[in-house]
């Protein structure tokens, strides 16, 4: 049956091209989507001084005053903006919750202008303020949004069980978890999934005729969805399963055992569960995407971004209607023949996840961990590190056109040498079981990263994880008595994660709101989040201050200290994203800001511009945020715009490590 379409053009990460991450793509035939919501929801804690959701409306004014809406640590640099229409003199207050003034912020100078119409920027700093409570600044007639100021463990507790509710809800296949958004399991014909061989695809990502099926098929249930959508890509899985063990691992207070409310071990441990269905070990094959996001070219096979559904509908979608049939029935792709070399970004993460794997669970599940790390290293040792072209990552690539792998590689090679180093002398089948081999190895990429030139730098996300090697490295190095004869030393990757950090120092500089990413780019709150963890990695990695403001001020930034006054961290703040680009939230959610709501996701944030696009059974959301955007960013809260309101797993990764950062420093 034929299709009718109006493309979606958008940008990739670096702000070129015609793809889009996730989410709705075309409009198509007309569905009929049936709702049914449950009214079971996990408990998450109350955030301290009980800062109250709001209803956005359209906001009129010619001041506004921007907090960091979920608070701030007692002890940390408190910053504050004030923005103004006009030149302001005088000064702003801090109040109290009795409404008495504990503090007087002199107004000046302005920091320049923010766009046509809001012509001066001021920062408030109001570190002095420690006293416990909730608070309010006034300056000029405007009133900021109430935070609540406390111990940094007190602050975050709450965004850090959010995070946590985030992937919970993400899940597919028939381990769901019954929340007030998710009333039944996705996607359990993944159970028998059809493998494929890779199509070829056109400019616009559809392949010719009729996929391949290889005469295989695979248990591919579990996982998270990767965003809005329901397809999942072992690329973006591997990272955020990277980013949650190292978290656990490193955090058992904030994101371990020891955290009542944001305990991510079981989680971490379902990611990894579907990465080992998509690595089978005995024929050395990765399979690396479930579902398609773009059609064939005749437009009679039919994708996930064409339709918009709750995911337990896709089983029986369509009926017997062949244009449905990889709805009903996803397809999974082989990476490669048995055997063959795997491209090295993805080796690289695997091996981490593997190598992770067995640090965490070596106690508590040692079957587990000894799987894994004979895993890791297997896939480690299959990774294609020489004439490496285009890397391979989804179908169709432009999806997540990364480049650099020599970072993943740092990543794999360090966590296996420091799964290794705990002693693992017992596990069976190990092809390796010297450490030192993967500790030479691991600064042998890390001197491969270094050689790729500035140009290629980028700071902690999905398509650079030096953010996170560097740091996991220099501490390995240090642990192992800092020995001679590597390629790199600790300091050398100290002097590194300086210059990265440098990326976002630069950019801070270009904006009034001294935010690290640049907001007019592509994942500008994931790249914020993950430059506040790059500078509380540094000041631990040296015993220094020398980023404390940048970590706390950047995450800031993210939770409502920002142009828009908007906390893109959803539940995290009293104004958040309404309008998601992500159909469980959209079908199943409330679209006020009031619960249900998919709490801890983290939107793209602004960009360059929205997107629009409907498809049928959307539910219409829009908030106008049209007055603060300006020539460096655009925010348009509306369910079309998945370049500003779409969350995904991987741009909510960098979240939980730097809230667990800052929470665990006490700033």
């Amino acid at each position: 049956m034929p299709r009718s379409y109006r493309q979606v053009t958008c940008s990739t990460h670096d702000g070129s091209g015609p793809w889009r991450r996730a989410g709705l793509g075309w409009a198509t035939t007309r569905i009929v989507v049936v709702v049914a919501v449950t009214t079971l929801s996990l408990l998450v804690p109350a955030r301290v001084g009980a800062v109250p959701r709001s209803r956005q409306t359209p906001q009129t004014g010619t001041v506004f005053v921007r907090v960091d809406q979920a608070g701030y640590p007692d002890r940390s640099t408190k910053m504050a903006f004030l923005m103004s229409t006009g030149n302001l003199a005088g000064s702003a207050a801090v109040i109290n919750s009795d409404g008495a003034p504990v503090d007087t912020i002199p107004i000046g100078p302005s920091l320049g202008a923010w766009n046509g119409r809001f012509g001066h920027v001021y920062r408030l700093d109001f570190t002095g303020v420690t006293t416990d409570g909730t608070y309010t600044i006034s300056a000029d007639g405007a009133t900021s949004p109430r935070f609540p100021i406390a111990a940094a463990s007190a602050v975050y507790a709450p965004d850090l069980a959010h995070s946590l509710y985030f992937y919970e809800n993400e899940r597919d296949g028939p381990h769901y978890i019954p929340t007030a958004l998710r009333s039944g399991p996705g996607h359990l014909n993944d159970g028998h999934a059809t493998v494929y061989e890779t199509p070829p695809v056109d400019a616009n990502g559809n392949f010719r005729g009729d996929l391949t099926a290889l005469g295989e098929t695979i248990d591919a249930t579990g996982g998270w969805w990767d965003a809005g959508d329901y397809l999942k890509f072992v690329e973006t899985t591997s990272y955020v399963v990277a980013l949650m063990l190292a978290g656990v691992k490193t955090f058992p207070a904030q994101m371990g055992p020891g955290s009542a409310d944001a305990n991510f071990t079981s989680e971490a441990e379902f990611g990894l569960e579907w990465l080992m269905e998509m690595w089978n070990q005995q024929t050395e094959t990765l399979y690396y995407q479930v579902g398609i996001g773009a059609g064939n070219t005749t437009g009679t096979i039919l994708s996930d971004h064409d339709i918009w559904r709750l995911p337990q509908d896709d089983d029986t979608y369509g009926g017997t209607n062949p244009a449905y049939r990889y709805i009903r029935d996803r397809p999974v792709f082989e990476a490669a023949p048995a055997g063959s070399t795997i491209s090295p970004n993805l080796a690289g993460r695997l091996a981490a996840d593997f190598g992770l794997c067995y640090q965490v669970f070596r106690t508590s599940d040692p079957s587990l961990a000894d799987s894994c790390l004979v895993d890791g290293e297997t896939v480690f040792g299959l990774a294609k590190t020489s004439h490496v072209s285009r890397l391979l990552t989804t179908i169709p690539y432009g999806f997540y056109p990364e480049t650099n792998w020599q970072d993943d590689m740092e990543l794999g090679a360090t966590e296996l040498y420091d799964a290794l180093a705990e002693g693992s002398g017992s596990v069976p089948g190990l092809p390796q079981t010297d450490a030192r081999f993967y500790l030479v190895q691991a600064a042998r990429w890390a001197r491969a990263y270094l050689a790729i030139g500035p140009r290629r730098y980028d700071t902690l996300n999905l398509y650079d994880t030096a953010g996170l090697a560097h740091f996991e490295l220099a501490e390995a190095i240090s642990r192992a008595g800092d020995p001679s004869g590597l390629a790199v030393t600790g300091a050398q990757l100290v002097a590194n994660l300086n210059t990265l950090i440098h990326i976002g120092v630069s950019q801070a500089a270009e904006t009034p709101f001294d935010y690290g990413a640049a907001w007019n780019g592509a994942d500008s709150v994931s790249r914020g989040d993950g430059l506040s963890v790059m500078a509380s990695e540094y000041d631990q990695l040296t015993r220094s201050t020398t980023y404390a403001s940048q970590a706390q001020g950047w995450l800031d930034g993210a939770l409502g200290a920002n142009p828009w006054g908007v906390a893109f961290i959803v539940g995290d703040g009293s104004t958040s994203p309404e309008c998601l680009s992500h159909q469980v939230a959209n079908i199943s959610g409330s679209l006020d800001g009031e619960p249900p709501v998919l709490d801890g996701a983290v939107v793209e944030g602004p960009a360059s511009s929205g997107t629009r696009g409907s498809l049928p059974g959307m539910r219409s959301c829009s908030v106008d945020y049209r007055q603060f955007n300006g020539r460096d960013g655009t925010f348009v809260d509306n369910v079309q715009s998945y370049d500003t309101t779409e969350p995904a797993i991987d741009l909510t990764a960098s979240s939980f490590l730097a809230l667990s950062w800052l929470s665990s420093s006490g700033q």
